[in-house]
């Protein structure tokens, strides 16, 4: 691990201005961050501790939004009652991330900003070309070990999948990151659009400014939220990331669908929105048969590695599954 310069500031505003120097880093709960300084991905010649930012450690329900701060622990938020009750898919996607020693530790700002575990990524020491840790270099995993990567948002620069499980939730269900800069000008941007496709710069991950934090993330209150779930299928029962996992929400009205979220998780670049199945289910009556044949077109512009073939016919039974979870075949 290299060394560093160690900020301690007072406020928010103050973190800000700390971190406009190249390569500085905030830290929070330390779990991705310090992975990565560990394995040499990383080597920041400053570290910004944001820990201590009371202010920032909010959960805040109103008629009809959830306002999570930016440092608010993974497990305090699942222990919420609200969030429980309100947001079962969010609820559901903390609880099964990580391990609960992470999830203690571990902040909702940091969570979104996790990078991949491509193993070709985290060692650099083996695999030199990697085009999200150094562009232009090429990328290991595209004629490699690639079970574990991207069938979808995938590009010749990278192949490299989001590991997450939170986001996939609050893409699903149209969440917005608020992001305060150095002038103390606020900003939204949508979950889904914050993270970005890798195309041919996949060092550039998230849409944010060297002089931005994030300081909190929202979330509508909608029918759909209310009647969620979050289905993760992996490899292991616990401290294990997705294979592919599914955040689904449904309104229904009688049998028919009145509205319908999904996104998806452990097969795409970034967190997944499946809208040509929410549009094929939308208006129609609830069916195990409408939904298995819907939940077919979010591979529709799948493309496959030599190892993740398996994927393609994983994803559409994951999303079937949790939609029945929530829903009520006729």
């Amino acid at each position: 691990m290299n060394e560093f310069i160690f900020k301690t500031p007072a406020c928010a505003d103050e973190a800000v201005k700390l971190n406009v120097a190249e390569f500085s880093r905030f830290l929070a709960g330390g779990t991705t961050l310090l992975d990565l300084m560990k394995c040499n991905v990383e080597a920041p010649p400053q570290l910004v501790d944001i820990s201590r930012l009371t202010t920032l450690r909010d959960i805040n329900f109103s008629h009809d939004t959830l306002r999570v701060g930016a440092l608010v622990r993974m497990s305090e938020l699942a222990a919420d009652k609200e969030c429980q009750r309100l947001a079962p898919a969010i609820y559901e996607s903390l609880w099964q991330a990580a391990s609960p020693q992470i999830r203690n530790m571990a902040t909702i700002s940091g969570n979104l900003r996790q990078r991949t575990r491509c193993g070709y990524f985290r060692d650099p020491a083996t695999f030199p070309a990697c085009n999200k840790r150094q562009p232009g270099s090429g990328c290991s995993a595209i004629e490699g070990i690639n079970r574990g990567h991207a069938i979808l948002g995938a590009s010749e620069a990278c192949v490299a999948v989001y590991p997450g499980d939170l986001a996939v939730a609050l893409t699903a269900f149209q969440a917005q990151v608020i992001l305060r800069n150095s002038q103390q000008q606020e900003r939204r941007v949508p979950v889904e659009k914050f993270f970005l496709l890798p195309r041919d710069t996949p060092h550039q991950e998230h849409d944010i400014a060297a002089d931005e934090m994030i300081v909190g993330v929202e979330v509508p209150l909608s029918a759909a939220l209310r009647q969620s779930h979050y289905l993760k299928v992996r490899d292991r029962a616990s401290y294990e990331f997705a294979a592919a996992s599914a955040a689904v929400g449904v309104e229904m009205q009688g049998d028919i669908i009145n509205d319908v979220h999904i996104a998806i998780g452990g097969v795409a670049t970034k967190p997944w929105r499946a809208y040509e199945v929410e549009d094929a289910l939308r208006g129609k009556a609830f069916s195990e048969v409408l939904i298995r044949q819907a939940s077919e077109l979010a591979v529709i512009n799948a493309k496959a590695l030599s190892h993740n073939q398996a994927k393609i016919v994983l994803i559409p039974r994951v999303i079937s599954r949790a939609l029945l979870a929530v829903g009520k075949p006729s």
